[in-house]
């Protein structure tokens, strides 16, 4: 296994070697800006803070020292970390970057700015990016990540060099389980598989009972849509969990950012309320909004995903019995479903799948997005 600052890329040794050819100093490999992308799971984050610990690293990336430490952790002051849980990331936040971009670096030997998520960069906030990107401070280094490449302002990919990503093997992802979360073989194989190389996802599983319950839920859902009435009570149960967990990943951090600009404004000093408080107050609310549908979002996804991968597995044993599934723990109830239905069948379950995601990403209510999604499933398997 690769080690320092690169241990946990697993399955990513070209891109790996790609980076650690820009490190140590091969003129054609190193640029001013990158552009990491792959697939969710793949670990564009956390290859881009590991390149941006490596960049700091007189070593090179060794993974111990106080560069590689802070800048893993975003401590570093010469690096510079943006994730966002908003929808987009607007013009504001962007000249706020490319003003810390323009700083001659303070104790490291660049200035480093990843940028997690910058598929949600709006169309003025790229504007405001261009210029630096077109003409950028001599020791200044932009690490963009997004899914793809198409996924980001064209303006911006075709000013950065592409690093792609791919999805990590079973064993990969097993095998870093088992020695950096210490899980056990038997579970991490389980939860490497049924995550589909998906780290993040399979550390999730593999560390929490109630993921594991909640996923095995939703995965039995196709098996009890019987009448219109369980389609929308299954869809209605499936919005209001993922509303819930939103507010419980949020709740805690909504009341610290209110606490904390409060005091900045001075709000109850002395029964002060300076002018323009409220102001400020309701668009950080508003912004807390955006943060919870967010992440109702990801969680709704996610529930697309496995029931993707459920019926990827009814449809691979109806082109081939034999075939390996991907949610071996529910074989009992997937083999039925494959013998007693068609492979025309299963594709359209996947088609109402894709419509799922695709209406909720144009922001169609979820509730109605769920609602024809476990209708089609339903009369897929009827029909």
């Amino acid at each position: 296994m690769t080690q320092g600052v690169w241990g946990e890329l697993v399955g990513q040794q070209k891109a790996v070697s790609v980076l650690q050819r820009a490190v140590g100093g091969n003129r054609h490999a190193m640029t001013h800006s990158w552009l990491f992308v792959g697939p969710p799971g793949s670990g564009r984050s956390n290859a881009a803070r590991a390149f941006a610990a490596a960049l700091q690293c007189r070593a090179g990336g060794c993974g111990t020292c106080s560069d590689c430490r802070t800048s893993l952790s975003g401590a570093h002051p010469d690096v510079t970390l943006l994730r966002t849980e908003q929808l987009s990331i607007g013009v504001d936040e962007v000249r706020a970057l490319v003003g810390r971009a323009n700083m001659s670096p303070v104790a490291g030997r660049y200035q480093v700015v990843v940028v997690e998520d910058a598929d949600r960069i709006t169309e003025r906030g790229a504007d405001a990016l261009l210029k630096a990107l077109e003409e950028p401070a001599a020791r200044t280094v932009w690490l963009l990540c997004a899914p793809s490449a198409d996924d980001v302002i064209v303006t911006i990919r075709s000013r950065c060099r592409e690093l792609r990503l791919v999805t990590p093997d079973v064993d990969s992802v097993t095998s870093l389980l088992i020695h950096r979360d210490g899980i056990s073989p038997a579970l991490a194989a389980h939860c490497a598989r049924v995550a589909q190389g998906h780290i993040g996802r399979a550390r999730m599983l593999a560390r929490s009972d109630s993921a594991r319950i909640r996923r095995r839920e939703i995965l039995t859902l196709p098996s009890r849509l019987r009448t219109l009435t369980d389609c929308l009570t299954a869809a209605e149960n499936l919005v209001k969990s993922s509303a819930e967990e939103a507010a419980q990943a949020t709740q805690e951090l909504d009341a610290r950012e209110l606490v904390e600009l409060q005091q900045a404004l001075g709000v109850g000093t002395r029964g002060a309320r300076p002018r323009n408080a409220q102001a400020a107050i309701r668009e950080m609310e508003d912004q807390h909004k955006m943060r919870a549908k967010r992440m109702q979002r990801d969680a709704l996804d996610r529930v697309l995903t496995e029931l993707t991968g459920y019926f990827r597995d009814v449809l691979a044993l109806q082109a081939t019995p034999e075939a390996s599934l991907i949610n071996q723990d529910l074989a009992d109830e997937i083999q039925p479903l494959a013998k007693r239905s068609t492979g025309e069948q299963s594709i359209r379950a996947l088609d109402a799948i894709l419509a799922a995601r695709t209406a909720l990403e144009g922001n169609v209510a979820p509730l109605l997005a769920m609602e024809a999604l476990m209708v089609g499933i339903a009369q897929a398997s009827r029909s």
